[in-house]
């Protein structure tokens, strides 16, 4: 796949430990197996270090999702992969908040800890 660039700004206190969530409540994928669309939430909370995601591109970078075929822990850990190769934070962790499909509700969380690197 060949996402948008996942852009980043300077961190405006990198001196202090402050941690950012975002929210993406309108994901959407496509099961790899079936080809029908999956819909969930991606929650990404993390403590930055020298910089910060810009949002704008964060939104462009989740929608080359929407026409693609990918397992949900696939892409929990997909975009958690990219963010941290991205923005280098100090701690990171994505949540796969997905809808409940065939009577199975899928949650998938990833994490990333620059100590434990």
């Amino acid at each position: 796949m060949s996402s948008p660039t996942i852009e980043t700004f300077p961190n405006p206190r990198p001196g202090r430990e402050y941690e950012i969530a975002i929210s993406c409540p309108e994901f959407t994928s496509v099961c790899p197996k079936t080809g029908l669309p999956d819909f969930g939430e991606i929650r990404i909370t993390y403590v930055p270090d020298a910089y910060c995601i810009e949002l704008k591109s964060l939104k462009y970078y989740i929608v080359e999702f929407r026409n693609r075929g990918i397992f949900f822990e696939h892409v929990t850990n997909q975009i958690l992969d990219d963010l941290v190769a991205a923005v280098h934070p100090r701690r990171m962790e994505v949540v796969g908040d997905f809808a409940v499909r065939g009577g199975i509700k899928t949650v998938v969380t990833a994490t990333y800890d620059a100590r434990n690197a």
